[in-house]
């Protein structure tokens, strides 16, 4: 099965206050030891599946650079990544390639480094067409800007193209987001993501909102009824224009959905580089399924070498795992399917949570399918967390 690969570049211009990612801004004189320690890391993937226990694949079919803003390295430095990921694997001809890009640093110099590393692929960091907005949690773009890399890169050859929106930002409303969704719709790119704002201590507007402040804008988030009305507005507009919803953030045209991001929805191996970069390799070990591990989560800790942290993955965590990362997505799991894997025995002991889901009407079958209903993506977090089976499953 061909791996994916992923890349974490942790730099951005800003950093935008509702961020919880291990990202940051910090000097460019650290980049390039970053992307020397990252080129070492992807040379010696081969004695880091060794090491975890894991089976590596030398075929690749996508690749994704994500952060953080890939885009505010030099052009030089994307090449260098991109030259030692295509030196250690054998990557697909047809293999998609994608680069997360914040609107603004699309420089003539990175595009014309991308579509030399066979980059086909790019996912625009958008959140709001609505400048107010966008400026209020730290953006350095506006519209304009966005319209402007959107033509640019399809005058280079690059036509698929994501779009990132957020729901639920400081100062959005209803009217504010419908244009905003107009706007996305307008532009005619085949894939949009729509993540509703997390509120959570990892990022300064969650620390402010939890606290009752007002830094950040925190007292213009719009309330959590609001922001569902806003994701399940998204959802309708979205199918009307033939923008399709497969995954519970993700929406795309026909033949458009992300490869890349399909292979962590259901369970396909994948290996990560970079700060916080989670993998996920088959086992080697006959009675485990998979291993996955991260390095450090904090660029110092990464460059000083601290070690990997592992998880060795059990039958019976592969089945919880195909429960709620195969819930994701609209089609949902196949219980048939699961059963042949894992055995009858073991899926039918989820059944009863199944029964009581669908009871709640968080979860429907139709036909051979288990999927959340819409009220279970809204409210899916909740959903996972019944597919922590019972110690006695997979005996």
């Amino acid at each position: 099965m061909p791996l994916g690969i992923y890349i974490s570049v942790p730099f951005c211009r800003t950093k935008c206050s509702y961020c919880n990612f291990a990202s940051d801004v910090f000097s460019r004189a650290v980049f390039e030891r970053y992307v020397d320690r990252v080129c070492a890391d992807i040379e010696n993937a081969p004695q880091t599946a060794a090491q975890v226990g894991g089976r590596l694949e030398r075929d690749v079919d996508s690749i994704y650079l994500g952060g953080g803003t890939p885009t505010v390295l030099e052009a030089a430095q994307l090449e260098r990544i991109f030259g030692a990921v295509r030196r250690q694997f054998d990557v697909s001809p047809e293999a998609e390639i994608t680069v997360e890009c914040a609107p603004g640093t699309l420089t003539g110099a990175v595009l014309e480094s991308l579509l030399r590393c066979g980059v086909n692929r790019v996912s625009l960091g958008v959140q709001s067409f609505v400048d107010q907005e966008a400026v209020a949690v730290g953006r350095l773009h506006k519209r304009s800007t966005v319209l402007d890399d959107i033509a640019r890169l399809r005058a280079a050859g690059i036509t698929n193209i994501n779009i990132d929106l957020i729901a639920g930002l400081p100062h959005q409303t209803a009217k504010s987001w419908e244009f905003s969704l107009a706007e996305t719709v307008a532009t005619g790119t085949p894939h949009v993501s729509v993540y509703m704002l997390e509120i959570d201590e990892d990022s300064r507007l969650g620390r402010e909102l939890l606290a009752g402040g007002t830094r950040y804008h925190a007292h213009f988030v719009p309330d959590e009824e609001s922001t569902a009305d806003f994701y399940l507005a998204a959802c309708e507009q979205l199918r009307s224009a033939g923008i399709a919803q497969y995954e519970i953030s993700n929406f795309a045209r026909a033949g458009c959905e992300s490869r890349h991001n399909l292979k962590y929805w259901t369970r396909q191996p994948y290996l990560a580089f970079g700060v916080d970069a989670h993998s996920m390799l088959r086992s080697a070990a006959p009675d485990l399924e998979a291993v996955r591990f991260a390095p450090a989560d904090s660029l110092e800790r990464y460059m000083s070498g601290e070690g990997l942290q592992q998880t060795a993955v059990s039958r019976r965590a592969a089945l919880e795992e195909s429960f709620f990362l195969g819930l994701r997505l609209n089609r949902g799991v196949s219980l048939r399917e699961l059963a042949t894997k894992f055995g009858e025995t073991n899926v039918e002991s989820a059944r009863s949570v199944i029964v009581e889901l669908i009871a709640d009407g968080l979860i429907e079958q139709p036909g051979d399918a288990t999927c959340l209903t819409s009220r279970g993506r809204l409210l899916s977090n909740e959903v996972f967390e019944r597919f922590i089976l019972a110690d006695e499953v997979l005996r």
